[in-house]
């Protein structure tokens, strides 16, 4: 089917000709920086520049500049940290108007915080970014968007290299261009706006969505998924990472995935996960009402990071570890907002895990779990408002000390592990986790360390199993070296504007903070608003969705050749279905009708769409 990019003509507050780009906001964010700034009249093209402090502008790819309804907006990303500035310059007749050109003020850029396991000894930058920040050389970078997800091409070396390059059709086909080891330049995909499972060209994945693959275990990759700006979001699908090495998923939004939202699934290593807004997957019922997992670690899995993630009431958070891992694999959780999440924060087989600065937040189940002969090390966590703390398989609070073996059991009855507790803090009603003690040498839910580098003594093993714990984070060849923050910090840090979540905590205006935290139930407010949410955005320079207005109002553009709009009558002579949309993107009406009278409208500019056109409209 012929498809139509629909662009909305908005009637923008402007300033006159001759005036200098008004400026709204800028700032600098983790080794990024934005500015969005008014249209100013007569002009519908930019360039946008940025420079190191008192160095020389470089202009950014077109794409990175994008139209809302009421302004413009670019971003800046791989910048290392620093100072920098911003220039926003109109464009006329293909040529820079310096005159009306406007600067940002100097912006401070933080670099982000590569603490955890997935940098542990991988000094080349896990994904397309080096350690600094920047972009590894001779990365590609592809600008992904619902128009033309199923389009995009980029030659890539499929074959040896003594064979001519394959032209990939579809950000899925690219990717699995790489699956057979030969296409070595790293891979930054920028995803912008709101991308849909039907935008797709296809899925590695039919029970996950996109599918990231190397050809064999530990295939290094160096692929980047990251969202640009505040508003990237993935609605009906989620990914699925296999055989693959140094790969990175960040600044990203993941609604309605199928199963996971993101999936770490067979033989993976030194991936980082960070900076996402994870809300509920798709609704199988039971157990699986929020969806399966959020963010899973699985089947030799090793080196991996899980870090500055939001989880907006998920239900099995994340799971980490099976029972077939050959190991050591080790794993890294912190500075995660878990927001009124249910239970797997994480939930550990198997695997050693560093679990610390996480913001466990109106929890309804419980937070950390220890299973199958796992080494948990559990410092410097805020709880607030969390039931169950922690939790030890078979004994201590999951089995009521004992006294229900058979129904109380929260992990299946599976073999316990140990986990090691340092410095975290319960407030409100948290659940304080039962020690182990000379007076509490079988139903314990931790060990409590009095000192960081305390080492757990053999002989505490868990109840059921017998195991001990490892001591893995007092090892310093396995265990990086992180002075975690202050747990008392850790809400105001994680909460903050370079916090947990997508940049600057996103474009959604949603909060759970009066949400009962011992109700485990689907929110049907923010069930509503994720199914309901629609992009800002409206347009993208430098591609052919680039339709971008001027600051003077259209009364009618038709482009179908059998629509006519005459006064307030839309002249439908074939009888195609039409829908007519307000300027906020929302339908306001939908006919077969040959005339439509659109009088009863209020004021403002619609866009009547049909199959084979659209007509924008004003009254």
């Amino acid at each position: 089917m012929k498809k139509f990019l629909v662009i909305t003509i908005v009637l923008f507050s402007c300033m006159s000709a001759g005036a200098a780009v008004r400026i709204n906001s800028a700032a600098g964010w983790l080794e990024s920086a934005y500015v969005e700034w008014a249209p100013l009249a007569g002009y519908s093209d930019y360039n946008v520049y940025v420079r190191p402090t008192n160095g020389t502008y470089t202009v950014l790819d077109k794409q990175l500049l994008r139209s809302y309804s009421d302004h413009f907006r670019a971003d800046a990303l791989g910048l290392p940290a620093g100072t920098y500035q911003l220039k926003v310059v109109p464009v006329a007749n293909d040529a820079d108007v310096d005159a009306q050109a406007s600067e940002t003020a100097v912006l401070t850029v933080s670099a982000h915080d590569r603490n955890g396991f997935a940098h542990f000894n991988w000094n080349q930058g896990v994904g397309a970014y080096t350690d600094n920040g920047a972009l590894k050389a001779s990365a590609v970078v592809l600008y992904v968007h619902k128009y033309n997800a199923q389009t995009i091409t980029m030659d890539v070396q499929v074959e040896k290299s003594n064979k001519p390059m394959t032209t990939c059709t579809g950000i899925q086909a690219i990717i699995n261009g790489y699956q057979k080891g030969n296409e070595t330049r790293p891979l930054d995909v920028r995803i912008i706006g709101l991308l849909e499972a039907n935008d797709m060209d296809e899925f590695g994945s039919s029970s996950e969505g996109l599918q990231i693959k190397g050809k064999n275990a530990d295939a290094v990759l160096n692929i980047t998924i990251e969202g640009v700006g505040n508003d990237a979001v993935i609605r009906g699908f989620g990914f699925l990472i296999r055989n693959s090495k140094s790969v990175e998923i960040r600044n990203l939004a993941i609604m309605s995935c199928m199963d996971d939202g993101v999936s770490l699934d067979t033989d993976n290593s030194n991936i980082w996960i960070h900076h996402l807004d994870v809300f509920y997957g798709r609704n199988k019922g039971g157990d699986q009402k929020k969806g399966d997992g959020s963010i899973d670690v699985k089947s030799d899995s090793k080196y991996v990071t899980v870090s500055y993630n939001h989880l907006w009431d998920t239900g099995k958070s994340c799971m980490c570890g099976m029972k077939s891992e050959s190991g050591p694999n080790y794993i890294c959780y912190h500075h995660n907002w878990f927001d009124h999440s249910d239970s797997r924060h994480p939930r550990v087989r198997t695997m050693s895990v560093h679990v610390y600065n996480n913001y466990f937040d109106g929890v309804a189940k419980y937070c950390v779990g220890s299973t199958t002969a796992s080494s948990v090390f559990v410092e410097n966590n805020y709880f607030n408002n969390a039931h169950n703390p922690m939790l030890i398989s078979m004994q201590g609070t999951d089995t009521k000390n004992g006294a229900d073996e058979t129904n109380s059991p929260t992990f299946s009855k599976e073999n316990g592990g140990i986990i090691k507790a340092y410095n975290n803090v319960f407030a409100g009603t948290s659940t304080t986790p039962q020690y182990y003690s000379s007076t509490r040498t079988v139903h314990f839910d931790a060990y409590q360390a009095t000192a960081r580098n305390e080492q757990v003594p053999s002989t505490v093993t868990a109840k059921q199993g017998g195991a001990s714990y490892n001591n893995f984070d007092t090892n310093s060849s396995v265990m990086p070296a992180i002075t975690p923050d202050d747990p008392n910090q850790v809400p105001a840090i994680v909460t903050g504007d370079k916090g947990a979540g997508r940049m600057m905590h996103s474009d959604i205006n949603f909060s759970l903070a009066n949400f009962d935290p011992t109700d485990y139930d689907i929110s049907s407010a923010l069930s509503n608003l994720i199914v309901g949410y629609t992009s800002g955005l409206q347009g993208i320079f430098g591609t052919s969705w680039n339709n971008l207005p001027d600051a003077t109002s259209v009364s009618s553009t038709v482009t179908d050749n059998t629509l006519s709009f005459r006064g307030n009558t839309l002249y439908n002579p074939t009888g195609k279905m039409i829908r007519i949309y307000a300027i906020s993107g929302a339908c306001v009406g939908t006919t077969t009708r040959e005339t439509i009278a659109v009088d009863h409208l209020p004021a403002g500019v619609y866009i009547a769409v049909s199959k084979d056109g659209t007509i924008r409209f004003e009254r």
